[in-house]
């Protein structure tokens, strides 16, 4: 398989009512607006709080994003539970939706060892028709994919890339390097901050929490780039860069994204975890949102 995601994939936020149930509409709306800018959807993922949405939910979700995508944009859909079995059901449910590709997050709370997560991810792409991306966030989980493992894994042939969130710059590179030479093979950035460097050495793609904020600003980074302005590509990423760090200080995504969006006229719902702002955040809040969005 050689599904290629380029470009920028927006890890949209899901859209809740005043009730805190989901909202077709809202969603909509909030994919219109990330394709308008020339982003793709990557749906149920951090900032999409597929830790709180049931599987029914998350398959109502990733429905509504692809038959409002309808083909406009790339799009995957991330399906990774605690269990490799419950991994690979919901993912025979949303790979009959018609996504690109899907993201499988390590297993968590359980520690793992490398052997048991090339079992976890040879035996779920072994049983889906549907690309997989493997996905490191090993501050949430508590497990890490190491390169050698993810260039192991790279062979498989319904495995087509890994999306890092490490945060690092060296884990980064780390699987860059690993997976050099194996073709058909994508590296999806997943910080904010190392949009740029990413494409410089070699990412395909990045998967942006930010860009629920500020898509035109984050897609500026890919479009410079992708035109061979390096320069004003790396202007671009100084700006979100600063963003980022000026947003989280107050709070971490997804809960901070969706309150910016919320302030800048957009009904996406409030985060359904625990989570309080004050009012001294709100007004810091809305400072961020003056000073990096045009």
């Amino acid at each position: 398989m050689t599904t290629k995601i380029e470009g920028v994939l927006t890890a949209i936020v899901t859209t809740f009512d005043e009730n805190s149930e989901f909202c077709a509409k809202r969603m909509k709306k909030q994919v219109q607006r990330q394709i308008s800018h020339g982003n793709g959807i990557f749906c149920n993922g951090t900032n999409g709080e597929f830790f709180v949405l049931s599987q029914k939910e998350k398959i109502i979700v990733t429905e509504t994003c692809v038959n409002e995508v309808n083909g406009q944009a790339p799009i995957v859909a991330h399906i990774g539970e605690i269990s490799t079995e419950e991994t690979i059901k919901l993912g025979k449910e949303v790979a009959k939706l018609g996504v690109d590709a899907v993201s499988v997050i390590t297993p968590f709370f359980i520690p793992l060892n490398q052997n048991e997560l090339i079992y976890h991810y040879t035996k779920i792409a072994d049983e889906l028709d549907v690309p997989v991306f493997m996905y490191n966030i090993p501050a949430r989980t508590g497990n890490t994919i190491l390169p050698e493992t993810a260039a192991k894994l790279a062979l498989h042939p319904n495995i087509i890339g890994i999306k890092d969130s490490a945060g690092s710059y060296e884990s980064l590179s780390g699987f860059l390097n690993a997976v050099k030479g194996i073709a058909n093979f994508n590296v999806l950035n997943g910080p904010d901050s190392l949009i740029h460097q990413g494409f410089v050495d070699g990412c395909s793609a990045c998967i942006s929490g930010l860009a629920n904020v500020a898509p035109k600003e984050i897609n500026a980074i890919w479009d410079n780039f992708h035109k061979g302005d390096i320069e004003a590509s790396r202007i671009a990423q100084e700006s979100v860069t600063g963003l980022r760090t000026d947003l989280y200080k107050v709070a971490f995504s997804p809960a901070a994204v969706k309150k910016a969006i919320t302030l800048m006229g957009e009904e996406v719902g409030e985060s359904r975890y625990p989570i309080v702002f004050s009012d001294q955040d709100i007004k810091t809040i809305k400072a961020v949102i003056d000073k990096y969005i045009s």
